[in-house]
């Protein structure tokens, strides 16, 4: 694991970062004891947009909103009082 101190992860973060992304792991130091690890974020934490817009369809799928709720009323509730003039 590479070490450097946190005036230069500061200085230098985006470049780190670039490493980091690229698998590597870098320690910060403060005075010569770690404050942090820096990680390459876990993928399984990371979704598409596709992927996310499944999973909530998954979710909802079942759930009901209540025996007189639905969809339309919450819409309807939403937009509030409807003005009478233009």
């Amino acid at each position: 694991m590479t070490t450097v101190g946190a005036y230069e992860a500061k200085t230098h973060l985006a470049d780190l970062l670039r490493r980091v992304e690229a698998g590597e792991r870098i320690r910060i130091t403060r005075n010569g004891r770690p404050i942090a690890d820096l990680v390459p974020a876990d993928p399984s934490l990371t979704a598409s947009p596709d992927d996310v817009v499944d999973r909530l369809l998954d979710f909802r799928r079942g759930r009901p909103l209540g025996p007189d709720l639905t969809i339309r009323d919450l819409i309807e509730a939403g937009r509030g009082p409807r003005d009478a003039t233009p």
